[in-house]
Order: C-alpha cells, then sequence, then structure tokens
C-alpha cells in the first residue's frame, strides 16, 4: 500500500460505531475493465470488523460488476458531523443473508420501504485507512472562492458538450458534494473530497489546491480521474476525463479536467450521458 495518507490497516471500535450511522455519505471507487476510475454513493458502506467492510446493494449498477473483475477499490465515507474516513479494500465475497443482511433490511430506510430492500451484502477486506478526520471547511471555503476567481481568469475553449445544462449548473454549485476518484500507481482507486471544483465550460472543470492540495498534488498529469457530484436532495452526476496537471493562474494554483464521458446513476435508470446513448427501437417483447 503506497498512500502516504493511510497509516493504519485497523478500525478502532470508535470507528466501527460511527461508521455504522444510517445517515452518511459513503463513495466507493472502483476499477472499470478499461482500468478508468469509476466512483459510487454507496451509502449502506461501514466497518463491521476492525477489518471488514460491508455494504448492502438495493439496486443495480456498475460498481457491483467492477468488483467481480478487479477487487480492488477505494473508499471515504463521511458523517453528517463532517467527520471522514479514507482508505483501501479488496473485495471478498457477497451474501444473501446472515446478520449483516438482516442488519440493513431492519434499519428504518429499508425496513418500511415498500419499493425495495437490500438483497445483496458485499464484504471488503480493509488495506489501509487514514483515521478519522475533519472535512477542512475552513480551507474549502476559500479554495472554492479561489477556484471561481481561476476560472474567470482563464479561456473557454470547449469542442465537446459533454456537461449539459442541467449537470453544468449542478457542478458550479459550491454548496453541492464533489469527490475525485483515480487509480493509484498500487492499482487501487483512490478518493479525494473536491468540492471546490466548478465547470470551466462543457468539456472542463477547474479547481484550486487550496483543500486537499496535498493529496491532489499526488495525481500525475494526464491521468484518468472522474468527478462525482452529489446533492443532500439525493441528485448526482458522474463525469470522466483527463487531469491536465497543475498550473498557476492568476497566481493561484489550479488544476484542469478535460471532460469525455457523463455518466447518470440515479435510479430508476442509471445511463451514460455523454457520449450519448443511442435509443433502440423494441422491436422484440
Amino acid at each position: 500500500m503506497s498512500n502516504p495518507d493511510y497509516a493504519l490497516d485497523q478500525f478502532s471500535e470508535q470507528d466501527i460505531k460511527d461508521l455504522s450511522a444510517t445517515m452518511k455519505v459513503g463513495v466507493l471507487g472502483t476499477v472499470t475493465p478499461e482500468g478508468l476510475p469509476h466512483l459510487t454513493l454507496i451509502t449502506t458502506l461501514m466497518a463491521c470488523s476492525p477489518t471488514e467492510m460491508v455494504w448492502g446493494q438495493f439496486m443495480e449498477g456498475m460498481s457491483k460488476q467492477h468488483i467481480k473483475h478487479n477487487p480492488k477499490t477505494g473508499f471515504m465515507v463521511m458523517g453528517l458531523d463532517k467527520n471522514l474516513w479514507r482508505g483501501c479494500a479488496d473485495f471478498t465475497h457477497s451474501a444473501k443473508d446472515g446478520p449483516d443482511y438482516a442488519f440493513y433490511n431492519n434499519t428504518p430506510l429499508f425496513r418500511y420501504n415498500a419499493y425495495f430492500g437490500v438483497h445483496t451484502v458485499h464484504y471488503m477486506k480493509l488495506v489501509a485507512q487514514s483515521g478519522k478526520s475533519a472535512l477542512p471547511m475552513n480551507k474549502i471555503i476559500p479554495a472554492a472562492i479561489k477556484t471561481m476567481v481561476a476560472k474567470t481568469f482563464t479561456a473557454k475553449h470547449e469542442k465537446a458538450k459533454v456537461l449539459n445544462d442541467w449537470s453544468k449548473a449542478f457542478y458550479d454549485k459550491i454548496d453541492n458534494l464533489k469527490f475525485l476518484g483515480y487509480v493509484g500507481a498500487d492499482g487501487y482507486p483512490v478518493v479525494i473530497p473536491l468540492i471546490q471544483a466548478q465547470s470551466l465550460d462543457r468539456e472542463h472543470l477547474i479547481f484550486s489546491f487550496g483543500a486537499y492540495g496535498d493529496a491532489l498534488a499526488q495525481i500525475p498529469a494526464y491521468t484518468s480521474v472522474a468527478v462525482f457530484g452529489m446533492a443532500l436532495s439525493m441528485e448526482d452526476v458522474l463525469v470522466r476525463g483527463t487531469y491536465q496537471g497543475s498550473k498557476r493562474i492568476a497566481g493561484l494554483k489550479c488544476g484542469i479536467i478535460q471532460l469525455d464521458y457523463a455518466y447518470n446513476p440515479m435510479p430508476p435508470a442509471p445511463l451514460r450521458i455523454y457520449p450519448e446513448t443511442p435509443v433502440e427501437t423494441v422491436v422484440e417483447f
């Protein structure tokens, strides 16, 4: 495990208790068959022992397919108190019964849900984790302002309209959560909070290094990255592209991502937005 931010190989008893909270944000990083990063909102992600994690599946999605082909994952879990944990783990197995399956389906969210419940639980062996740390709002707010300043001093030269009107406005909201993911040199996805990111135009995202600058500085230029955006209203969107490296804009250290992919992960029909998925006529019933 080569990530210097992950110094611990176990969860403490307090970590396990904190991560079991029903209301939290969980982001799971997986690797596509093409070796690209993918991020998914997994609110059920928690630690079930000092060295094992578990999450419940209640809908279909790409991350569940990815872990069957490549067990290496990265994660970020953040509670309502804005404390978070980051790390990496190996998918080991799935189950359709057992105490964790019963636990999920007896939580209020699923016990009284008439439409769906958790049908499968997935287990992962912890490789390393960061320990609890506070989301640095004292750095994120200035970083968002610096991003807006840099945005005004940067030329717009979009060639492709990867972001539609809705997704562009979504990434521009500074109170929406955003997370960056990339595949590290050891093959594990790395998930970094990137709340300060905004759209530069319909083909690029821009962000200041004012928050999580040390973690962002570890990303090599021209690396494939994914950026997952979400609102607490449970709206979310995923984009992917190539990180163009860091540069100084109006004296501010910033990064730019050239986008080439957009994906709607929201139910009931997760679907690629860009490149546009062709609509095919149904001829057989």
